[in-house]
């Protein structure tokens, strides 16, 4: 099996597809979110009911401590898992620890390709790309893409895909 890290793009000896894993920044940004909500939830979990009902009641903040722990390493094993493939016909994104799939998106049944980037993503230098097709079931998105290579990819998905449906 492949071994996608940082980033980097690797091909095995068999031939297959050259996949290109996610940055970084990504992975830098889940985790702020984490610590961000579980940290709140912890002061609300342990310290209001520690302050209002005695020292015992302030227990409860390890709940969330271990949720936070438990999300962090889950964050990250997910993170790994996303990456994707562009072949000479159609992308591939690949996805998930328990349930893994794979998505192939034919550049010729590509309807219209976005860049996005919300609040928090563009605060983490990072962008996200969209691929709808006709089949909504077949729509894909490739997130936390540094924008540079989210435009790259937007720009070569929509020429791949324009001179594929010219020639149906």
């Amino acid at each position: 099996m492949d071994q996608v890290t940082e980033g980097t793009a690797v091909r095995n000896a068999a031939g297959e597809p050259e996949w290109t894993g996610l940055p970084p920044g990504l992975l830098r940004m889940r985790r702020m979110l984490l610590v961000v909500w579980l940290g709140l939830l912890t002061l609300t979990v342990g310290l209001l009911p520690g302050l209002l009902a005695g020292p015992v009641w302030a227990a409860f903040a390890a709940l969330p401590l271990a949720l936070m722990a438990w999300g962090w390493r889950m964050l990250g094993r997910n993170w790994r898992s996303w990456r994707y493939a562009e072949r000479a016909d159609d992308l591939l994104i690949s996805r998930g620890v328990l349930w893994h799939e794979q998505t192939v998106v034919p550049y010729g049944r590509m309807q219209l390709v976005e860049v996005t980037s919300g609040p928090v993503e563009r605060r983490f230098g990072l962008a996200s790309v969209q691929l709808h097709t006709a089949a909504a079931a077949t729509d894909a998105t490739i997130p936390g893409l540094d924008p540079a290579e989210a435009e790259r990819l937007r720009d070569r998905l929509t020429e791949l895909g324009e001179a594929r449906s010219a020639g149906l």
